[in-house]
């Protein structure tokens, strides 16, 4: 009977120092789970970052391009809309001041 009492105190006693070492690892594991999870949060956070910058890079250079290519086709429309207006103000001189001899002749002969 002496054994039994002396294999239920090892027992126990075993239990005893067993018990805390593998709540010890659970709250290790517990705790690496949410270093892990706030370190994969947070590389989510910078992929997404990043592909905003990217995204507005984009944006950004399309619109410079955009820009430029209107710039440059206002002031051809603006070079052909002033020789145009530049020819008909001039046509319009030479037929004024023609219509003006031609009633300047008529008025002498008269």
């Amino acid at each position: 009977m002496h054994s039994r009492t002396l294999n239920a105190i090892v027992l126990a006693s075993s239990l005893t120092f067993l018990m805390p070492a593998t709540s010890m690892l659970a709250l290790q594991s517990a705790k690496q789970d949410m270093k892990q999870a706030g370190t994969e949060t947070k590389d989510a956070a910078q992929d997404a970052g990043h592909g905003v910058a990217k995204g507005s890079k984009k944006v950004y250079h399309k619109t410079k391009h955009g820009t430029k290519v209107a710039t440059h086709k206002t002031v051809e429309g603006t070079k052909s809309a002033s020789k145009t207006v530049s020819h008909d103000t001039k046509t319009a001189a030479h037929k004024t001041a023609h219509g003006t001899k031609d009633v300047l002749h008529k008025v002498e002969d008269k």
